[in-house]
């Protein structure tokens, strides 16, 4: 069964930065590289909505109200995932999520909250104007 934890949310002004990372458990190496990962986010009143998502073997495909400004990335051999935000605004105020699911999500090019059966239990990200 695979687990995730969120951490590295926090209040933060406009224009500045946050590293959020998503620790993973439950899964070994073989099927961990095999996975679809996504990072998603819902803010107060909206609905949840994917911000990235990716594998092992493939480029990040990015929400288009945050490329340029987001980063993702997997460090594989520690099972743990990062979400870099930089120039954050205040419509990035929400829980952000991570997310997991088979690798064919992820090679289907379109993702979406009933794809992914596995999640973390969140970490708040505010951004204050």
């Amino acid at each position: 069964q695979v687990q995730l934890a969120e951490s590295g949310g926090g209040s933060v002004q406009a224009g500045g930065s946050l590293k959020l990372s998503c620790v993973v458990s439950g899964v070994s190496e073989y099927y961990y590289r095999n996975y679809c990962w996504a990072w998603f986010r819902q803010a107060p009143e909206n609905e949840r909505e994917w911000v990235v998502f990716y594998d092992a073997y493939s480029t990040p495909t990015f929400l288009d109200s945050v490329k340029g400004r987001f980063t993702a990335s997997g460090a594989y051999a520690e099972y743990e995932l990062y979400l870099r935000m930089e120039s954050l605004e205040p419509d990035d105020t929400a829980m952000y999520y991570c997310a997991a699911a088979d690798r064919g999500v992820c090679d289907s090019g379109h993702v979406a909250v009933a794809d992914f059966p596995y999640w973390g239990q969140g970490t708040q990200v505010t951004v204050s104007s």
